[in-house]
């Protein structure tokens, strides 16, 4: 890999492990409404330019009812039920959790015939990840956990459902208007929920920085530089950063806030991050779809992104 390569592949690897850090502390000033509507209307807003400027977003006339199945299970579900799941849990914990998408589009590949057949090796890496998971979700998580966890959980279904719909219905269609129209229709469900939540005072600036900082830097921006990494390095090479988000995760979560790097955070570490790289690893015969890149939400970036997709 070049250094260019090297270079964006650092930057993404950043970009998509800080929007769990960002969560925690807008989560601390704002309704999980306003956050998310402020989050993909941000993230819309700056990528229109784009999409206005290659007069990408004709192409996607006829293919709205994909577009709305794309943005329900890749961005209006996930978010929401991240954000809130973020309430109670440690950032760490809830990027841990989300790490396990790979596991879930294994199994979704599996069940719907699109992946490759599944070999020992790969379940041995589904065993071992779903491992990590009730390990990190067990009774170590703590008093009224459950439902937080089981929200991640839900998140993670979400970023793994979305590039089943992308792949096999969106992959010819452009990925900045996709992203772009996603997004946009995304802010337009959650404007109502956030303006009957609106904060009756101004946030703090911290709050307010994390809000620009999620669509800014984790939605618009994590867009355009990961289209520069898979045009300097390929999609397979791209998607790898997949298994370096929950660690930047964790890292800011212990350093930046505090939280406790407990052993079960460790071995779950291990287990879920190995066990998705033997479960995602090619199999047999059967040939995967190359993913369109379209934002993650995730690791693949919390966020709205699903070449991983937060």
């Amino acid at each position: 890999m070049s250094r260019r390569g090297w270079l964006l592949f650092a930057a993404m690897g950043v970009i998509w492990g800080i929007p769990y850090l960002l969560i925690k502390v807008a989560d601390g000033g704002v309704s999980v409404p306003v956050l998310v509507c402020t989050r993909v209307a941000v993230g819309s807003l700056l990528l229109l330019p784009a999409a206005i400027r290659g007069g990408h977003l004709g192409a996607l006339k006829g293919h709205l009812r994909w577009l709305a199945a794309f943005t329900a299970t890749e961005i209006i579900g996930p978010f929401a039920l991240l954000s809130n799941a973020e309430r109670h849990l440690p950032s760490s914990t809830s990027g841990l959790l989300v790490a396990a998408v790979p596991i879930m589009g294994a199994i979704l590949g599996w069940l719907t015939g699109s992946g490759d057949r599944p070999t020992a090796v790969r379940w041995a890496g589904l065993a071992i990840g779903l491992g990590g998971v009730a390990l990190l979700a067990g009774p170590g998580a703590g008093r009224g956990s459950t439902v937080p966890v089981l929200e991640v959980l839900g998140t993670a279904l979400g970023y793994a459902t979305g590039p089943q719909i992308a792949n096999r219905k969106l992959a010819d269609l452009p990925p900045v208007a996709v992203n772009t129209v996603c997004l946009g229709l995304a802010a337009v469900v959650y404007a109502p929920f956030a303006a009957l939540t609106w904060p009756r005072h101004v946030p703090s600036l911290q709050v307010l920085g994390a809000l620009a900082g999620l669509g800014v830097i984790c939605t618009a921006a994590a867009f355009l530089v990961f289209f520069r990494l898979i045009a300097e390095v390929g999609p397979a090479r791209a998607t790898v950063i997949t298994y370096v988000n929950p660690a930047v995760a964790v890292a800011l979560g212990v350093l930046v806030l505090g939280e406790h790097l407990t052993a079960a955070i460790g071995v779950s570490f291990v287990l879920i991050l190995g066990g998705s790289v033997l479960a995602t690893r090619p199999g047999s015969a059967r040939t995967r779809p190359t993913p369109p890149a379209t934002l993650p939400s995730a690791p693949a970036g919390d966020g709205a992104a699903t070449a991983r997709s937060e």
